[in-house]
């Protein structure tokens, strides 16, 4: 009986290290700093290595370590966000989220609902690595600083589309020349499907809607409403019914296996995908000459409602170092932000035509979330 106890136990115990092992952080004098991310794999799995590099690089880590926490976008759309204006509302100071990586229509969310002051000042004298970005600081620079630029580009496989089209009429009509080889993704669960959606709702409008947060807009969506339902029945098809893949890997999973010849997609996953082979070597990408697909800079800030500001400036210097710009250009393709002579050439190669300058942002806060909801029930509703 006593031999089978200590088995039991001696099992618990190894259980619970290898349980351990995955979920604990390890063990440290130093405090941690969570830093709070939201994307597609490829965003897990490059803040990883950033914060393993970081973790151990003592130039850096000297006021304590780092913990990734990684939500899914629509996770982050709806309980991470609402957490995080919540905990900023009701005046907490640890509510475990002390730094924060957002993009442009995040942070006009986080403006529109609570404000610049969730976030604290930007100590700039603690970031010394800002001399080494090559694009300035935006007008908001007071409490975020950007690190990387990435932008929504049409995707293709070259073996079948040899004269890809360059403008948007031009791209109707090979739509519904090819039909069931053009998908994208459902908006609410990736930015490509959404950068498609958003670009199709604000072409007919003034520039200024792109930057605007009032409800006026939503009014004047209409035509681009009908231009979706119009393409609609010549979009990709499985078991005889339009099939709208769930996020931006669903897409790119379309254009691997062949079944769908072009679609929208983030620039770095495609360029990632052709470089490790999980996408051929024909899928090529560019933009529409008329209506480019929106682009963005991503942010970060440091929440007042976090405890470890210290370690959050540090860590955003650590992003604008030479080796971590390698590092995000080499295993994401992100487009940098620091002097291009200060990169790998090699790498530089596949992101040279990327011109961040040439982005089209978009900042409209909430009304993306209505833009979503509208998609619900005007195309993703439709059945044939």
């Amino acid at each position: 009986m006593k031999r089978i106890i200590i088995i039991l136990l001696t099992f618990f115990l190894v259980l619970s290290g290898c349980l351990c092992s995955l979920s604990c952080s390890p063990k440290t004098d130093k405090p941690v700093m969570e830093l709070w991310v939201s994307g597609s794999e490829n965003v897990r799995l490059i803040f990883e290595k950033l914060i393993e590099e970081f973790n151990k690089d003592s130039e850096y880590n000297h006021h304590g370590t780092a913990k990734l926490r990684y939500q899914l976008p629509w996770q982050r759309t709806q309980a991470a966000r609402e957490r995080m204006l919540m905990s900023y509302r009701s005046g907490q100071r640890s509510a475990g989220i002390d730094l924060l990586e957002f993009n442009e229509w995040e942070l006009s969310i986080f403006v529109q609902e609570a404000g610049e002051n969730m976030f604290h000042n930007i100590d700039l004298t603690k970031i010394p690595n800002i001399s080494n970005l090559s694009i300035p600081l935006p007008a908001n620079s007071r409490f975020v600083i950007h690190y990387r630029g990435t932008t929504v580009v049409m995707a293709y496989n070259s073996d079948y589309v040899t004269n890809p089209p360059v403008t948007t009429k031009e791209l109707t009509a090979w739509i519904k020349a090819n039909p069931g080889r053009f998908a994208y993704n459902t908006p609410d669960t990736g930015g490509a499907g959404a950068s498609f959606v958003l670009t199709k709702l604000y072409n007919p409008l003034p520039q200024e809607a792109l930057v605007s947060l009032d409800e006026k807009w939503i009014a004047q969506w209409a035509e681009g409403w009908e231009y979706l339902k119009d393409i609609h029945p010549y979009l990709y098809k499985n078991r005889g019914r339009v099939f709208y893949p769930h996020r931006n890997q669903g897409s790119l999973d379309l254009l691997a296996s062949e079944d769908i010849w072009m679609t929208p997609a983030w620039a770095d996953q495609v360029i990632m995908g052709v470089k490790r082979g999980t996408l051929p070597a024909s899928i090529k990408i560019y933009q529409l000459d008329d209506y480019p697909y929106t682009g963005s800079i991503q942010f970060m800030g440091i929440p007042v409602f976090g405890g470890n500001a210290e370690i959050a400036h540090s860590f955003i210097n650590f992003l604008l170092s030479q080796k971590a710009q390698n590092i995000l250009l080499a295993d994401m393709a992100a487009v940098p932000l620091i002097h291009l002579d200060m990169l790998d050439p090699k790498e530089v190669e596949y992101v040279k035509d990327l011109d961040i300058n040439a982005f089209r942002s978009v900042r409209i806060g909430a009304l993306q979330a209505e833009m979503y909801k509208i998609w619900d029930n005007t195309i993703g509703s439709i059945r044939e």
